[in-house]
């Protein structure tokens, strides 16, 4: 494969852009889904486009194949991510404002390293522990509204649901390291074994009816976009990058792009309280980066 960098700029601007819109997104689908349904049918519109995918790149052989070999490790991956990994974070929207927990789940990198130290024995640096003192720091301003030291906060159980995410997306990486197979058939498979778990699950738990053709529509955007299309063109800029690291720094500019969307889309007030939390988050984020 040809390396440039700028195509693979392209394609992690794409992705940036792309991911920037779903925060706003998840909320005015949480208007006319529960978090369990836009979880069955995010995944449904997913799957149907992930396996255009696979027939389009014919690989729909190698999913057989890879199924059969890693058959636990599907299941364990594939009730982690779509699963109890979305399930989590759109009850976290449900709870708290875009704002806030698009900005926590921001995190999951400094808790992947953190799990990465028991998991995978790997060693935490001083930079790790100084990134999470300022990440969580940050944390603590967004979700106590500019009060970090009152920890009077606006929604707890929102705030714990969307720490939960990123423990559960670390877990789904940490998993993702030993496996040599390919991404997207991977991913495919993964969809494959959660969609009916998550079905089994919306059975149980909610009364079934079909959705209004708002919320239909947007759990097809959730689905191609935050799980399904996205992924490819992220995999296609780390593929092509001569620097993978230049390119993933813009993943930094994902959370501001994604507040001014908030703030116009969804009318939700910006606090000053988020931009400095948030600020703190990117801010130990690279420090952690950069002591890598």
């Amino acid at each position: 494969m040809i390396k440039s960098n700028s195509i693979a700029f392209k394609f992690a601007f794409i992705s940036v852009l792309l991911w920037s819109t779903v925060a706003t997104a998840f909320k005015i689908s949480l208007k006319y889904l529960s978090p369990e349904e836009l979880v069955f049918y995010a995944s449904l519109s997913s799957f149907f486009v992930l396996f255009f995918v696979i027939i389009i790149q014919k690989k729909l052989h190698l999913v057989s194949i890879h199924v059969k070999t890693n058959s636990l490790m599907t299941l364990i991956l594939g009730s982690i991510n779509p699963f109890l990994y979305y399930l989590v974070l759109f009850k976290a929207y449900d709870l708290l404002p875009a704002q806030e927990a698009q900005a926590i789940n921001y995190t999951w990198a400094l808790m992947l390293a953190f799990l990465s130290v028991p998991l995978l024995k790997q060693k935490l640096t001083f930079g790790d522990i100084v990134a999470g003192i300022i990440c969580y720091f940050g944390v603590l301003i967004i979700s106590t509204k500019g009060e970090p030291f009152s920890l009077n906060f606006s929604n707890l159980d929102g705030v714990l649901l969307a720490l939960l995410s990123t423990v559960l997306w670390a877990l789904y990486w940490i998993f993702n390291t030993k496996s040599k197979s390919d991404p997207v058939v991977s991913l495919f498979s993964n969809f494959l074994f959660a969609l009916p778990m998550i079905g089994i699950y919306l059975y149980f738990t909610q009364t079934i009816v079909f959705p209004d053709i708002e919320g239909i529509l947007a759990a097809i955007y959730v689905g191609f976009f935050e799980m399904g299309i996205t992924f490819l063109f992220w995999l296609k800029a780390m593929q092509t990058a001569e620097n993978t690291a230049k390119i993933a720094n813009l993943i930094f500019i994902s959370p501001f792009l994604s507040l001014i969307l908030i703030y116009f889309v969804l009318n939700e007030p910006i606090f000053i309280s988020t931009l400095f939390g948030l600020s703190f988050i990117i801010l130990g984020l690279v420090i952690q980066q950069k002591s890598k």
